[in-house]
């Protein structure tokens, strides 16, 4: 058994208020989990595909990333972009769009924070260094080119990738067992990172990681010629901000404010089935 879409829709409603009212300091150290979690699933989807290389490598890390998803949703962590859902009760008028855009702050900055530690931890600690150093090279042609892309580019891409990373999060809540969850957020995700789609929280990760390791000296030979263009302010100007604000129209616009016209509209709270919101409460 499983919730239906319209079901989703109602429930996520007392989801929403239950974020908006939660106080900001545990938001935040939520948001820095959120952030930590996706970051370990990008090291681990970087390890992974560089175990192959190629077209190949990318597939198997698409197949590994889903786990910082799983990790969010199981383990409990408010993360930014599945947070553009948020626009459901803002539409249905049960938060304020004040209390959206404070949710979305907090949770960014936390998010950036967490991403930041991992991105340091994995430099500092040497476990780029793998492969004879060809996860750092690596890491710093990925955090390259995403610094180097068109704004445009950036921005289309955060809108398909927050589309899809926000059905994974809708798909996971029409679930009602652990297994459910994870087979439906899964998919929606591979399909983004097989696409190369942008997605600003784990971007938090990528650009910094390969800056980091841009600075080391053990990696400087090795890196030589992959760093074009890899500054901190290419990285947020034309990657960082694009991607967000189109992650935040995939997400907000296309998944939660089509989802709110199409279930939820002139529909009052009191019309909702108690029934549904309680069984995902």
């Amino acid at each position: 058994m499983i919730f239906t879409p319209e079901e989703i829709a109602g429930n996520y409603i007392a989801i929403g208020k239950k974020k908006a009212a939660m106080s900001p300091d545990r938001t935040f150290v939520l948001a820095v989990l959120a952030g930590m979690f996706i970051a370990l699933a990008g090291s681990g989807a970087s390890s992974a595909s560089c175990t192959v290389g190629g077209s190949g490598g990318k597939l198997i890390g698409a197949c590994v990333f889903p786990a910082g998803l799983t990790l969010v949703i199981l383990a409990g962590s408010e993360l930014f972009t599945g947070n553009c859902l948020l626009m459901l009760p803002v539409l249905h008028r049960e938060i304020s769009p004040g209390a959206m855009v404070k949710n979305w702050t907090i949770v960014y900055l936390g998010n950036f924070v967490g991403s930041l530690l991992v991105a340091w931890m994995v430099v500092a600690s040497h476990q780029i260094g793998m492969f004879e150093g060809q996860l750092a090279v690596s890491a710093v042609r990925t955090a390259a080119a995403k610094a180097s892309m068109p704004f445009l580019d950036s921005f289309l891409k955060g809108v398909l990738c927050n589309m899809l990373v926000c059905l994974a999060v809708w798909v996971s809540l029409g679930a009602k067992d652990v297994t459910g969850k994870i087979i439906g957020l899964f998919y929606p995700i591979v399909v983004f990172v097989v696409c190369g789609f942008e997605h600003s929280i784990a971007n938090m990760f990528y650009g910094p990681t390969g800056l980091f390791a841009m600075g080391r000296p053990e990696y400087a030979a090795l890196v030589l010629g992959e760093a074009k263009g890899l500054t901190w302010g290419n990285f947020f100007i034309k990657n960082l901000v694009p991607v967000t604000l189109g992650n935040i129209v995939g997400g907000a616009v296309f998944v939660g404010a089509a989802y709110w016209f199409v279930y939820l509209r002139g529909k009052n709270e009191s019309h909702l089935s108690n029934e549904t919101v309680g069984k995902k409460q």
